[in-house]
C-alpha cells in the first residue's frame, strides 16, 4: 500500500485532497454541533477551517480528502485516510463529516464507497477500520450499514476537548468481506 492524495469521483461526490481553497465552502457547510464527537474541533469560520486544514494536512499516516458536491463544485464535508499502516496493510477511515442538510442522503455511503474501494482494490489493503464514539448512534448505524463488523469498544480510549473520557467503538471490514460490502453498497447507490 501507498496511500496518496487522489481524487475520487461519484454520481453525488467527489473526494478531493484536501486544500486550504475549501475552507470556505466547509465553513459555511458547518456547524460547532456536527464536531461533538471529534478530537479536533475547528472554529466554524474561514479561518477555523483553513487552521483546521493545515492541522490534517501535517499529520502523520493521514491522508485528508475533502467531501465536494458534483453538481455545484462545493465542499460540504471532510473524511480522511489515517493510521496508514502501509505494512500491515490497514487504514482506518476517519474525521468524517457532512453538513447537517446532507445527512441521511447518498453522500456518506458514496463517499464510503469510493475510499472502500480505493482502499481494497487499488491499494490491497486487508483491513480497513472505522471507529466512532459510543455516545454517537447516528455513526454507528451508519457504519453498521456500510457492512462493517463490530469488534468491540475500547474504555477510556481518548480525552475529548471538554475533558470527557470517550469510549471508542471499533469497526472493520476486511478483504475477505468487502465483496459482500460492496455489493451492498453498490445496490444501495443503484450502481
Amino acid at each position: 500500500m501507498n496511500m496518496q492524495p487522489v481524487t475520487l469521483t461519484g454520481r453525488t461526490i467527489r473526494l478531493e485532497p484536501l486544500e486550504r481553497r475549501h475552507a470556505a465552502d466547509m465553513a459555511q457547510a458547518a456547524d460547532a454541533d456536527i464536531f461533538m464527537y471529534h478530537g479536533l474541533r475547528p472554529e466554524i469560520s474561514q479561518a477555523g477551517f483553513e487552521t483546521y486544514i493545515d492541522t490534517l494536512r501535517s499529520r502523520a499516516a493521514m491522508v485528508p480528502f475533502a467531501q465536494v458536491l458534483v453538481e455545484s463544485g462545493r465542499a460540504i464535508g471532510g473524511t480522511t485516510y489515517m493510521d496508514i499502516q502501509d505494512a500491515n496493510r490497514g487504514v482506518e477511515i476517519g474525521t468524517t463529516w457532512i453538513g447537517r442538510a446532507y445527512h441521511g442522503t447518498m453522500v456518506n455511503p458514496e463517499a464510503k464507497y469510493l475510499l472502500l474501494r480505493h482502499a481494497f482494490e487499488d491499494q490491497g489493503a486487508i483491513r480497513v477500520q472505522l471507529k466512532t464514539d459510543s455516545r454517537n448512534l447516528q455513526s454507528q448505524c451508519a457504519i453498521e450499514k456500510l457492512g462493517a463488523v463490530k469488534e468491540g469498544v475500547l474504555r477510556n480510549h481518548m480525552i475529548m476537548p471538554d475533558g470527557y473520557f470517550r469510549h471508542t467503538v471499533m469497526y472493520s471490514i476486511t478483504n475477505d468481506e468487502w465483496p459482500a460490502a460492496k455489493a451492498r453498497l453498490e445496490t444501495r447507490l443503484g450502481l
